[in-house]
């Protein structure tokens, strides 16, 4: 009996160190299960309570980010068929989504985001266009490996660090067709100041008071990186002529070309 009891001490003991193995990879408990390689930045979007007023929210948090989706499909436009095939990454919430379905009724899209919580916001927000939206869960990874006339990425790549991001970043290349065009923007550093930066993009979404406080948590957990580190990341992964064409506070666009 006694032998039985050890035994079973062991396993636990295996078992509680396995998933603290997983946690400092990366991974995270959620509901109880495991949520296989996410990064603690993207863990909170996976819970509905978190992410419920997502679409309220982050137009107050995103200086012009309705001009910056109107932004994002034009340039996606001059590098897209009329019936274009677009592939957006981190499309939970569907804000970008809804706002190139407007603009362009013949395009297709196909958006993926690892949130479940996140994709069930983007479904309610593209009600209208839903025959023209293909929702997948999970990484770009998951995406079909089709050749697609353009892609976005908005929002998403400062959660990642910057392995992380550049193998976002040649997977979704890999599912471009050649001279189509990418447009990215999430939080950089547009200087050596980067937590002043921080602080004013805190300020224009919160009370000013708590912004100093949100900025610094920010600063710690975002991988925030310069223009040249940025423009660097998007050649490697195999685009070319990587331009900045959105600027605000904290946060940088760019638009690529797949070489």
């Amino acid at each position: 009996m006694l032998y039985i009891i050890k035994r079973s001490l062991i396993a636990w003991e295996h078992s509680c160190r396995d998933i603290q193995h997983l946690i400092q990879r990366g991974f995270a408990l959620n509901d109880d299960k495991i949520t296989i390689g996410l990064n603690a930045n993207i863990t909170p979007f996976m819970q509905s309570s978190t992410v419920a007023a997502y679409v309220q929210d982050t137009p107050k948090k995103v200086p012009g980010l309705s001009d910056l989706h109107r932004m994002t499909t034009i340039l996606l436009g001059e590098g897209a068929t009329e019936a274009a095939h677009i592939l957006v990454v981190g499309a939970g919430g569907g804000l970008e989504l809804l706002a190139m379905a407007q603009a362009q009724p013949d395009w297709r899209f196909t958006g993926v985001d690892p949130s479940p919580a996140m994709l069930d916001i983007a479904r309610q927000t593209t009600a209208s266009y839903a025959d023209r939206i293909e929702l997948v869960t999970g990484k770009v990874d998951n995406a079909p490996h089709i050749l697609f006339d353009g892609a976005t990425c908005l929002l998403t790549l400062h959660f990642l660090d910057r392995s992380e991001r550049l193998h976002t970043l040649r997977q979704i290349r890999r599912r471009m067709k050649q001279g189509s065009q990418i447009v990215i923007a999430h939080h950089a550093a547009p200087d050596s100041n980067s937590l002043q930066w921080l602080t004013r993009s805190t300020s224009f979404a919160a009370n000013p008071v708590k912004a100093a406080s949100s900025a610094k948590t920010m600063a710690e957990r975002l991988v925030l990186l310069s223009a040249s580190e940025e423009e660097a990341l998007l050649r490697e992964a195999g685009f070319l002529e990587p331009s900045l064409f959105y600027a605000a506070f904290s946060f940088r666009g760019w638009v690529a070309i797949a070489g």
